[in-house]
């Protein structure tokens, strides 16, 4: 009896020490889960705004301005453009 009465108290120990290790496993993973979650944001605002600055520097007026002012670029005159209709 005594053995049985050993053996339960051992297996209820065991148990017992399988569900705090449980449960330290579960809120170390949670914690994970919101560290990485709280890293997601923050690359998807970075994300955001290097859109917005790319945006900025790909707007066309922006293009315009830097051909005009760093390599001189002009519209044609009238008379230097033609136009190639396709063959069908």
């Amino acid at each position: 009896m005594i053995r049985v009465d050993a053996f339960l108290v051992a297996v209820a120990v065991a148990s017992a020490l399988g569900v705090v290790a449980s449960q330290h496993q579960a809120r170390k993973l949670f914690s994970e889960l919101e560290r990485e979650q709280n890293r997601a944001h923050g690359l998807e605002v970075e994300w955001d705004q290097l859109q917005l600055e790319q945006s900025t520097w790909a707007a066309h007026a922006r293009i315009e301005k830097l051909a005009r002012e760093r390599i001189g670029m002009r519209p044609p005159a009238p008379g230097q453009m033609f136009s190639i209709e396709g063959v069908k």
